[in-house]
């Protein structure tokens, strides 16, 4: 059976994940997260990253869907969360982009417009 295609992003949607991927410090992380999944303090050490800002940029990358994290409990007994990437597949047309922009909302506007400030 052919496999179907994904449907098409929203303007949203695409607005939030070309943001999470428009960051370099991202694109590492996303790069380090496919080599396998990892708790913050460990992959702040891989990436040369202080864990606050590292858990900003996880934060943007989960609230884009590319990431997930999980809470799971340590041998010690400690809580940890791990951070793994999640699959995704975007195509990236000019037909695609046009019907994206067709759906943005008025909150993705005001969204974009807070961020340039």
């Amino acid at each position: 059976m052919p496999e179907v295609p994904p449907p098409a992003p929203t303007g949203d949607e695409l607005l939030k994940v070309l943001s999470a991927l428009g960051n370099p410090h991202r694109m590492r992380i996303v790069a380090a997260l496919m080599e396998s999944r990892n708790y913050v303090s460990a992959l702040a050490r891989e990436i040369g990253m202080g864990r606050p800002l590292l858990h900003m940029h996880l934060q943007r990358l989960e609230a884009a869907g590319l990431v997930v994290g999980t809470l799971e409990l340590a041998e010690d007994g400690k809580t940890m969360k791990y951070f793994e990437v999640t699959p995704f597949f975007y195509e990236l047309t000019p037909h695609i982009i046009a019907q994206a922009a067709a759906t943005i909302t008025e909150t993705a506007d005001r969204t974009a417009k807070e961020e340039a400030k």
